[in-house]
């Protein structure tokens, strides 16, 4: 054989050795899924968006590492629907908890004919809740194991109600354990059951709903964070969300996950009568302005997500469900009215946002609607009642492209873009009409009388 020949023969060879070597190699697993959802946690709250934030250094690594959504929306301006909104991808007036939170006696819950993520990721994956449910503490709602959740530790509201327990629930046990709640421990215990069932579940897909209830009023610092900085017992309980955030990312380190592990880290509504919305107008439950709505988003995946990316695209949290399902190389899932999206290219390559507009609720009411460029408003809130803009003639456009706040309608300016905003909203409304009770919760009959008494 001539030399030409050899080199031939010995490139093909090689050629050959290559593609077996590719053959053989293991196709990536699918990955591990872990939502730390903190409870009413600020845009403003965190250092990631720009000066004047708490200093949170590990949710700092973490977004470097990761992707950081700027114009990310809870599903919500309030917890119950927001969560609700998170777990099953739809607009949370489709379930039937669109309006306010669930009170103490209140027996609605989450129904067992919706399809939550735990549901949608199995049977190929172990799912567990840590923290706070809110979806429902009366009859077959409760426990979430209810709900395609193998394990629970936690809490069934805010831990500003009460009579406040731990509870603790496994799938096909039917037992559910209850025990005294240490309120400075309580994010503490959330994370430890947490990490134990990482490490318990190493060696297969896990999902991970790690829902802590701080930084939600009142506050309850761990020792040794310092209460007396300028942000007070609010300042110590986010720098104890942020050190649970780094010993997250020590152990999925230590385990050998971080490569086969997807982290997100958000919040499911603004902030309440402390922490800080940013720049944002309003705060928690203040109708359809961002101050309620737009919240924290970090996503971490090494290996899988860019790190050191910022995305500008609109996403919500009603985008997790199919998007892990993609993620996990499901198909989309079948049979159900999904309003979520699945946002892989937007977290993986900075594309634009699949949607073209979301839809911003008041309780059950279409409030606002945000495309990329443009956000119609048509009801604020003024001395404890809500108004809409057109009793007044009076409409509200903003331009999202400037990136200021919500202070300046442009209607008058750009009236075309305005008319086309509000025949979004309007068909809208027209559309979740149906949806909405016939009467508010009777929970609520009963609070409204019991406020009504404190006023006078």
């Amino acid at each position: 054989m001539n030399r030409r020949k050899l080199l031939a023969a010995g490139a093909a060879t090689a050629v050959l050795a290559g593609s077996a070597t590719r053959a053989a190699a293991p196709a990536k697993r699918p990955p591990n899924f872990i939502v730390v959802l903190c409870d009413d946690l600020g845009y403003g709250d965190v250092s990631i968006y720009g000066p004047g934030g708490i200093r949170t250094p590990a949710i700092e690594r973490l977004a470097r590492e990761g992707v950081v959504l700027t114009d990310y929306y809870a599903p919500a301006n309030l917890c119950s629907p927001s969560r609700a909104g998170l777990l099953t991808g739809r607009y949370p007036v489709r379930t039937g908890l669109g309006y306010e939170v669930i009170q103490v006696k209140d027996d609605r819950g989450l129904p067992l004919t919706e399809t939550i993520i735990a549901k949608a990721l199995k049977p190929a994956y172990a799912t567990a809740l840590f923290g706070k449910w809110h979806l429902g503490h009366l009859g077959a709602s409760w426990p979430p194991t209810n709900h395609g959740f193998d394990s629970f530790f936690g809490i069934p509201y805010s831990h500003d109600m009460s009579p406040l327990s731990l509870f603790e629930a496994h799938a096909g046990s039917g037992e559910v354990t209850r025990s005294p709640v240490d309120y400075p421990q309580l994010q503490q215990r959330f994370y430890d059951h947490a990490e134990r069932f990482i490490e318990a579940n190493r060696d297969r897909p896990f999902f991970v709903e790690l829902a802590l209830s701080a930084p939600h009023l009142p506050e309850h610092p761990h020792a040794p964070f310092d209460a007396t900085t300028y942000a007070g017992p609010y300042g110590a309980v986010v720098a104890e969300i942020d050190s649970i955030v780094g010993r997250l990312m020590a152990k999925l380190r230590a385990l050998k996950l971080e490569n086969d592990t997807v982290v997100v880290f958000t919040s499911d509504n603004g902030p309440w009568f402390e922490g800080s919305p940013g720049w944002m107008r309003e705060r928690k439950g203040g109708g359809g302005y961002d101050g309620g709505y737009r919240v924290p988003f970090v996503a971490w995946a090494p290996g899988r997500i860019p790190a050191g990316r910022r995305v500008a695209s609109m996403i919500m949290g009603i985008d997790l469900l199919p998007t892990f399902r993609a993620m996990a190389g499901m198909a989309p899932l079948a049979g159900v009215a999904l309003d979520g999206r699945d946002i892989t290219e937007v977290l993986t390559r900075g594309a634009a946002s699949p949607h073209e507009e979301l839809i911003l609720f008041d309780n059950e009411v279409p409030v606002a609607v945000r495309t990329q460029d443009w956000k119609y408003v048509d009801a604020i809130y003024y001395r404890g009642v809500k108004w809409p803009m057109s009793l007044f003639g009076y409409q509200e456009l903003y331009d999202e492209r400037t990136g200021r706040a919500e202070n300046y309608s442009v209607a008058e300016v750009h009236p075309e873009i305005a008319k086309a905003m509000k025949a979004r909203l309007d068909a809208a409304k027209a559309t979740f009409a149906p949806y909405k009770h016939a009467d508010i919760p009777a929970a609520y009959k009963a609070l409204g009388a019991q406020m009504a008494h404190i006023q006078d």
